[in-house]
């Protein structure tokens, strides 16, 4: 396969984000890769266009790599895709995805911004790596990236790319066909449950969508209805439940909730767009799982969403649910509505859990995740006399990562700083700088270069 490599940052081969995509390319070496320097020698593209038209045209994949530059790509990315459009070349069909370094500080709009221009051109897009700065230099980050890369080949065999959503040009629901709906042909989990609220749909639509699923997935699919369920109220806030988890409602949610729904391999919720929300009963589910506090038991295990209505014109909600997947530190495997080819997007959004079931894909977390989890961090070891389950927890599970204990990298980026206010030694340095920062990088990569070796 062939594979273009768009590097757009300005410090080319030095670029940090470029030793990600080095590394893939030693753990997959059966394919043919080219990387252009776009960021760099921007103003050498813009003049001689055939040095990235051809690469283009040949190109099977599509990687945009790059620094995450205030909240987007850098300029002279931008630069690149306006060229791009503005040339008439045609990229439809091909599939794109990318590779950002950054501190998880707005990564979520840069992706979406390469997403939505991918999209205009009619490419299949996949959804990108956002790895940390410091990722390749440690297993689980390197465990990360080759994770994604086999997901993104996984993708690209099925034919599969992921859902983006533009604005909504009102189309109508379509037709979900829930009978004759043969199982996947994929690993089957042990059990999935699809938690769903039908009190807003109309036509049975959500109703179909969940049987169709849970007709598709090849093992034990259980659908609970929340209209079934005798909740004894809403959340109440009351904070009962910090000390022991324990919910001051007697109705056995909180029970039912960890010991039947929470105990599942992957966990889908279903429900109708109403009022821009998920829809009362929804809700008042959704806030009743504060019994568990802030804890993310459900970490590590993928999850998935059916929605009836037009999505496309509801951005919060998209946020949110895949805001809610990144901070409870699990994979979200798919939105599935009933506006776009709803058979079609239900049948792989089923392969697409048994994939990431079977092989524990879950992808590093974003700005959404990153964010979102300090904030819950520094909360609870502020609240850790009342909070006592979720404090237990987060210390469990070494949450609390404060980074003032860094002192080595504190001091370090100290001596880094008075060489650089030392005008002799600045000058000795001659913009040096990057590639420095390269070193512990190359040695990460050249490791890996060994073992194959031996």
């Amino acid at each position: 396969m062939n594979i273009l490599v768009l590097n757009g940052s300005p410090s080319g081969k030095n670029s940090i984000t470029l030793c990600t995509m080095r590394y893939i390319r030693r753990q997959f070496p059966d394919h043919k890769y080219v990387v252009l320097d776009v960021g760099q020698r921007i103003r050498q593209m813009e003049q001689q266009p055939e040095l990235w038209m051809k690469p283009l045209e040949k190109a099977d994949l599509i990687i945009f790599a790059y620094p995450v530059y205030t909240f987007l790509a850098p300029s002279q990315l931008h630069h690149f895709i306006r060229m791009v459009k503005e040339s008439g070349i045609d990229l439809s069909g091909k599939y794109a995805t990318q590779i950002t370094t950054s501190k998880h500080f707005y990564d979520i709009t840069a992706h979406r911004y390469i997403e939505e221009n991918c999209a205009d051109l009619g490419m299949k897009v996949l959804h990108g790596l956002s790895a940390d700065m410091e990722d390749l230099l440690n297993e689980k980050g390197r465990k990360e990236a080759k994770a994604f890369f086999r997901y993104v080949l996984w993708n690209m065999k099925k034919g599969y790319q992921d859902r983006i959503l533009l604005p909504s040009k009102g189309r109508a629901a379509l037709k979900v066909a829930a009978i004759d709906a043969e199982p996947v042909d994929a690993p089957a989990p042990k059990r999935v449950v699809i938690v769903a609220d039908y009190s807003d749909s109309e036509k049975n639509r959500l109703q179909n969508m969940c049987e169709r699923l849970a007709n598709r997935l090849p093992c034990e699919t259980e659908i609970v209805n929340l209209q079934e369920f005798p909740f004894s109220g809403g959340c109440l806030g009351c904070f009962n439940c910090a000390a022991d988890g324990k919910c001051i409602y007697k109705d056995g949610f909180d029970s039912y909730l960890r010991d039947h729904i929470q105990t599942a391999d992957a966990i889908v919720y279903a429900y109708t767009i109403t009022d821009h929300s998920m829809g009362r009963r929804f809700k008042m589910f959704d806030d009743r799982q504060f019994c568990n506090g802030h804890r993310t038991v459900t970490m590590g295990r993928p999850v998935a969403y059916l929605v009836d209505g037009k999505l496309d014109a509801e951005e919060n909600l998209r946020i949110l649910m895949e805001s809610r997947a990144q901070v409870g530190g699990n994979a979200l495997a798919g939105i599935a509505t009933d506006q776009t080819d709803p058979n079609g997007e239900i049948d792989k959004l089923a392969e697409t859990l048994c994939y990431t079931i079977a092989e524990h894909y879950l992808p590093p977390k974003n700005f959404y995740g990153v964010g979102g989890m300090k904030i819950f961090r520094d909360l609870i070891w502020q609240m850790q006399g009342l909070m006592l389950e979720d404090h237990r927890f987060y210390l469990q599970h070494g949450f609390y990562d404060f980074p003032q204990e860094r002192i080595g990298t504190i001091l370090g980026m100290y001596l880094v700083g008075a060489m650089m206010r030392n005008p002799s030694l600045k000058k000795k340095m001659n913009g040096k700088m990057t590639e420095g920062m390269l070193l512990p990088y190359k040695k990460a990569i050249s490791e890996k270069k060994n073992q194959l070796s031996r």
